[in-house]
């Protein structure tokens, strides 16, 4: 099965990770995942500064 993961020093996704483990976000089951990893990361971290937990 093929994992997706985003590299942030890159900002591309790789298949079956290629890089470093310090650099990337994942895994994840499809490629539009991974293209959308640093919208969910900044979605996190906002809800994070609320208080909030979901």
């Amino acid at each position: 099965m093929t994992e997706y993961w985003f590299n942030i020093k890159t900002h591309e996704v790789e298949e079956d990770r290629l890089s470093d483990w310090s650099q990337l976000i994942g895994p994840y089951k499809t490629r539009a995942e991974a293209e959308h990893a640093m919208e969910k990361v900044q979605a996190r971290n906002e809800a994070w500064e609320k208080g909030d937990d979901d």
